[in-house]
């Protein structure tokens, strides 16, 4: 299927790795430019050389910014322009009991996983309504419906995601464009990737057996059975992101394999 994507330009926040990373190899794979952006300029850089070798020709951009530093932020809006999809996908969690979860902790997880979201797409959404055009899509999670007990700030922020993309939907009117959210269930990223790995270190326990038992106990009626790829998050958000998803507007897509249990 011809997705459309070609002569689309892109910009996914927090593309060096994991799902970021997929979204912008799909894109790419479709014919569309992407801008990458990460934190550490020497690694984005590095992300961005492995795209050009894998897809020769293409057009890759990149944008440095640590979303936690204003200056880096407004840096970045000024440098952005001419973007006709944006992917809010960049974000942080952790484990963490309530009763240690500082005011910094709480502030820091909004400033990064929502209001970097909310930055670019009020900076980027007026243009794409005076084109009639373009694509907004946030990365959000089940956890933000289901929010876990260890993770209620992390959880917090991606509820706040949906409820301003769906807030956003709602000013497209008579456009073509559209606001949505994936829902991403248990994902394999790099993130998750590295406390696994490191728990199984700690007990001195095989890495895939390590990942049965964290699915096990947190979601054990998965219905893959196993944690979903990156890739597998980047193909909705590679379609959602084309003239062919048009009718798919302030909408919450769920790519959680079963996780949550409502109709």
């Amino acid at each position: 299927m011809d997705l459309k994507l070609k002569g689309k330009r892109a910009f996914i926040s927090g593309s060096t790795q994991g799902i970021g990373l997929a979204i912008a190899q799909q894109l790419l794979r479709e014919g569309a430019s992407v801008v990458i952006n990460g934190r550490q300029p020497e690694k984005t850089q590095q992300v961005k050389r492995q795209l050009e070798s894998s897809f020769p020709g293409a057009d890759i951009g990149v944008q440095f910014a640590d979303f936690t530093k204003m200056d880096d932020v407004e840096r970045l809006l000024s440098d952005l322009s001419n973007i006709d999809i944006l992917i809010n996908n960049v974000g942080v969690f952790e484990l963490k009991e309530f009763k240690d979860i500082t005011d910094d902790d709480w502030y820091t997880f909004f400033e990064i996983n929502v209001m970097s979201a909310i930055r670019l797409s009020r900076h980027l959404l007026p243009h794409m309504l005076a084109k009639k055009w373009g694509r907004i899509l946030f990365i959000s999670s089940e956890s933000g419906v289901n929010v876990p007990e260890q993770m209620i700030h992390y959880g917090m922020t991606k509820a706040a995601m949906s409820a301003v993309a769906n807030g956003l939907s709602k000013l497209t009117k008579g456009t073509q464009v559209t606001v949505n959210t994936i829902l991403g269930g248990p994902t394999y990223s790099d993130g998750v990737a590295t406390a696994i790995e490191q728990n199984a270190t700690n007990q001195n326990l095989d890495v895939e057996l390590m990942k049965k038992m964290a699915l096990q106990q947190e979601n054990a009626h998965i219905l893959l059975q196993r944690f979903i790829s990156p890739d597998e998050i980047a193909h909705l958000a590679t379609y959602l992101s084309s003239p062919l998803s048009v009718a798919t507007n302030g909408a919450a897509v769920r790519a959680d394999s079963g996780v949550l249990k409502t109709i």
